[in-house]
């Protein structure tokens, strides 16, 4: 029998991680085509921070609920749901409502668990793992034997690139803030971490490949390094941009995008279409659940906080010395 109330965390109003507030609310029914999860953990991810801050509403429809990524047993599903049941248990992409301790999935982004993992890493799977495959496989175009080049390589997203760029042949460099960060970084694969406090990342490129440059390059930086990137992108290079810490409004002189062909692109996860992201969960489940059963992936945590501490978990995230995930527990 389910309880008619949960736990969430509500933000009172824009602002930093002391606006983060547990909450009662009532549980959610799944709609026909959802299904309904006892929440065990919950992903935090960079747009969670944007939308404690007021600069990331939610889509129209979506929960105001922080959180786009849990793990947990399905507890009931709508009707028209045909691959899960009650007892499952799954990781899913959902479209706000995570920070709770239950929250409803579409059936089209809801995956089984794989193998192998504990619930806190199933829960850091899915925004990471989505995000990066479609924007350095699909948007990004990368294959065996390509430079990838990683802005933010301790970050979760940053480290699920370079486990799956290193599975798929790739050769990973990256940027990072500190030492210690490079070493993790080069530990999970990495080629070369670059300290970008003390190297200018462009010449690096250059020097570490051979003068060729980084076939793709994903970046969440934006700002100054979109020129940059420019630069350090190899001939017929693609640059996926998702995100922009550093601004998202540039100065950009685009004739070396010309000269060497580059193509420059972007995308965000949350606003696009169930169908969408259902065809990228049938390839994940395809091409990624198997490197993570043979332990060719495996998500970095950083930290754990009981759901109640969301605003300790944030204050984690804000700063900057952090690797990899970090994670909200419900159990």
């Amino acid at each position: 029998m389910l309880p008619e109330t949960m736990t969430v965390i509500e933000v009172r109003e824009p602002g930093g991680p002391e606006q983060l507030t547990p909450g009662t609310r009532p549980v959610p029914k799944p709609a026909a085509d959802e299904v309904l999860i006892a929440v065990a953990a919950a992903g935090i991810n960079r747009p969670d921070v944007l939308q404690r801050q007021g600069h990331y509403p939610p889509p129209k429809g979506a929960s105001d609920l922080l959180g786009l990524e849990v793990s947990g047993p399905v507890v009931a599903t709508g009707e028209s749901v045909t691959r899960f049941k009650p007892g499952d248990f799954v990781c899913a992409l959902v479209n706000g409502g995570g920070y709770a301790e239950y929250a409803v999935a579409p059936e089209a982004t809801t995956l089984l668990a794989p193998h192998g993992l504990s619930p806190v890493e199933t829960a850091a799977l899915p925004e990471t793992i989505f995000t990066v495959w479609h924007n350095v496989f699909e948007r990004g175009c990368l294959k065996e034997g390509d430079w990838l080049l990683v802005h933010g390589g301790a970050s979760g997203i940053g480290t699920t690139a370079i486990q799956l760029g290193t599975a798929f042949g790739a050769k990973v460099i990256v940027t990072v803030g500190d030492d210690a960060k490079a070493k993790a970084c080069e530990e999970l694969g990495a080629v070369k971490a670059i300290n970008y406090r003390e190297e200018n990342f462009v010449d690096v490129v250059k020097e570490v490949t051979s003068k060729h440059g980084a076939d793709v390059i994903l970046d969440m930086v934006g700002g100054d390094y979109v020129q940059k990137n420019i630069y350090a992108a190899a001939l017929e290079g693609h640059i996926v941009q998702i995100a922009f810490l550093k601004g998202s409004k540039v100065e950009v002189d685009l004739m070396r995008l010309m000269m060497r062909r580059l193509t420059l692109t972007g995308s965000t996860l949350r606003a696009q279409t169930d169908e969408t992201k259902a065809k990228m969960a049938t390839v994940i489940e395809e091409k990624i659940w198997p490197l993570v059963e043979n332990g060719k992936y495996k998500p970095v945590i950083d930290s754990t906080f009981p759901l109640t501490e969301a605003a300790e978990a944030h204050k984690r995230i804000d700063d900057p010395s952090h690797v990899g995930k970090i994670v909200l527990t419900c159990t």
